[in-house]
């Protein structure tokens, strides 16, 4: 059987457009079918928490777990991939939260890019990174320490051919575009009326 190398090649770039799409899917779970391990992990720092909800999350690249609570002041949010192992730590903060320098270049993209736009949600996000350790990323967004490799994940809705069309963009520490990708809300299709 022989393939067309231009029909494979148009297949890959519509597989890659799609892949830049988020289809976010979340269903709130109990605390017995959150993995084991995960739970362990975090479970000294949900003590004083308040609003503990737990959450699988499918979208259009993965399965994910995550743990929503507020503690403190702060609403986080501790993502695990499918297999239990934490992925990251983030916590919504405000714009006078962010460097100002990180804040001012994250603007001039948004400015350059986008000529409407507001900014619905910030989040201060803490990656695990190649050879650290669980523990020590928690610590680390628990302090709220500000590192070099913190980024800032920001839900935005942008004017596109005269609609709004929301986006999630991440940006590293110094403000300098990551990723974006368009964000469709979660379908509804499971409510009955």
């Amino acid at each position: 059987m022989k393939f067309n190398p231009i029909l494979l090649f148009m297949l890959l770039i519509m597989q890659f457009g799609v892949a830049q799409n988020k289809y976010e899917r979340e269903s709130r779970i109990d605390e017995e079918e959150f993995p084991k391990a995960s739970y362990l992990l975090i479970q000294d720092y949900l003590d004083d928490a308040k609003r503990i909800r737990f959450y699988k999350e499918t979208d259009s690249i993965k399965k994910s777990y995550e743990a929503k609570f507020k503690k403190g002041r702060l609403h986080y949010s501790v993502e695990f991939d499918e297999s239990g192992k934490l992925e990251d730590v983030e916590f919504i903060i405000k714009e006078q939260d962010v460097p100002n320098d990180t804040w001012g270049t994250i603007l001039f993209y948004l400015d350059e890019n986008h000529a409407k736009y507001r900014i619905k949600k910030i989040q201060q996000q803490y990656p695990l990174l190649d050879g650290q350790s669980e523990k020590k990323l928690l610590h680390n967004a628990f302090q709220n320490l500000i590192l070099p490799e913190v980024n800032y994940e920001l839900i935005f809705s942008a004017k596109k051919d005269k609609e709004f069309q929301e986006y999630e963009a991440l940006f590293d520490a110094e403000g300098q575009l990551i990723q974006i990708r368009k964000s469709f809300p979660p379908s509804y299709d499971h409510v009955l009326y």
